[in-house]
């Protein structure tokens, strides 16, 4: 399996890293360590800790930071651009029609069973906090290499994100619109940045016992009494919105919500059914939505994936086990998949028994040859494996800040870059042309 190193051609250093060369060549041991310490005692001091619920230790788990940037030229970064917004263009006249009269589904174009079966898988965008503070982290301690390079700014985002939220207010808000983002609380393992976008929007953070519905609208609970709020950032699952509608044991939601939200009187962000967009099944047909409701050719390929539910697939996948990753369709962190080529014999066993069992629970791909990125290891400089979550605003347009959270798994050899499995985080540079 052919692995791309993004800063090396053969030996070779690539242009868009070409002024790293020279800054790894000169930094002493000694330094790279103490700057190493550094950014940890920062991250622990600023709070940006990761909680993996559900297992012992430490309940705020620092995250691994690596000094390392991941580089991207202006060229590269824009085809990106223009296939992340094309995707997001055709997610959501996807989610529009399958809410409404469902012509893809008509058309036979997507079966409607992956659609209609499968649409509690939503997710909410965390991570962004980490790109913040990486590059807040990263101009702090090397300001000389910010100066030598052109790099794009992140730090637009939460300006982006506002005018974002602000843009979808529903048509009974009157004036300015009121943002609010609603979260879990204190114990969730986003917290910290729910209430780092809250400060850098300008915006109330609340939990759901801060609300309340009175009539056609939903008010926040001030010591200036009542005010109205027009949109909420939700960051709490569908599930838990509205105890009137969902799950009556939430505690976390506003009783009423839904009523409010269906007769126009507030907006929430991310839609509440919006996770069947979500779901890894349904990933397999974005290439088909992108033409069918666009009438384009797909920028960016899919990684080619086989539904375990289809009969076919299924035989491939049983197969061939051994050499392809098996994922559950509402799997997440990296729990729930098997890696085959890293798995005992005991584990694919295992996972064929799954696979006999459910196999529409179950998506199999074959193991990607991630790029690798230098990263500051123990020994020096060693390649590893990185994947990249950029994040696509979409309100009246849709945007993006040039950059992204560029996951990293520290162990050498491995594809899990999960915070969740002991992967880290970089600093994700795009530089101005």
């Amino acid at each position: 399996m052919t692995q791309f190193n993004e800063m090396y051609h053969g030996t070779e250093v690539r242009i868009p890293y070409a002024r790293l060369q020279d800054w790894i060549a000169t930094m002493p041991q000694e330094l790279r360590s103490l700057k190493q310490a550094e950014a940890e005692a920062l991250f622990r001091r600023i709070g940006i800790t990761f909680a993996v619920y559900g297992e012992g230790g430490d309940p705020d788990r620092l995250i691994p930071f690596d000094m390392f940037p991941r580089v991207f030229s202006g060229s590269e970064w824009a085809r990106l651009e223009r296939g992340i917004k094309q995707r997001a263009r055709a997610l959501n006249a996807f989610l529009v029609d399958v809410y409404g009269r469902g012509e893809i589904i008509r058309a036979g174009r997507i079966p409607g069973r992956l659609v209609y079966q499968n649409a509690d898988n939503c997710r909410t965008p965390s991570g962004v906090s980490y790109m913040l503070e990486s590059r807040e982290i990263m101009m702090r301690m090397f300001p000389d290499i910010f100066r030598e390079n052109r790099i794009e700014p992140v730090d637009t985002y939460s300006e982006k994100l506002r005018r974002t939220l602000a843009s979808v207010a529903p048509a009974k808000c009157n004036g300015e619109p009121t943002v609010v983002i609603l979260t879990p609380g204190h114990f969730n393992s986003a917290y910290y940045e729910h209430s780092l976008l809250a400060d850098l929007m300008g915006v109330e953070l609340v939990e759901g016992q801060d609300l309340f519905v009175d009539g056609e609208y939903v008010y926040m609970r001030t010591t200036e009494g009542p005010q109205r709020v027009d949109v909420i950032y939700r960051r709490i699952d569908d599930a838990y919105l509205d105890p009137l509608c969902f799950r009556p044991e939430s505690m976390l939601g506003i009783p009423g919500l839904m009523d409010v939200y269906r007769s126009g009187g507030v907006s929430i962000c991310s839609a509440p059914g919006s996770g069947v967009a979500d779901d890894k099944a349904v990933y397999t047909y974005v290439p088909d939505m992108v033409r069918f409701y666009l009438g384009e050719e797909p920028i960016l390929r899919n990684v080619p994936t086989w539904q375990c539910g289809r009969p076919d697939d299924l035989a491939h996948v049983l197969a061939n086990l051994p050499e392809l990753v098996v994922k559950e369709v509402h799997g997440s962190g990296g729990y729930g998949m098997l890696v085959g080529p890293k798995a005992a014999k005991e584990e694919i066993e295992r996972f064929r028994a799954k696979l006999a069992e459910d196999p529409a629970n179950y998506i199999a791909q074959p193991t990607l040859a991630l790029s690798t990125v230098p990263t500051f290891v123990e020994e020096g400089v060693a390649p590893r494996h990185v994947d990249l979550r950029p994040y696509c605003l979409v309100g009246e347009r849709i945007e993006l800040v040039p950059g992204g959270l560029t996951r990293v798994a520290l162990k050498e050899g491995s594809l899990v870059v999960n915070s969740s499995q002991g992967g880290g985080v970089k600093d994700t540079w795009v530089l101005a042309e």
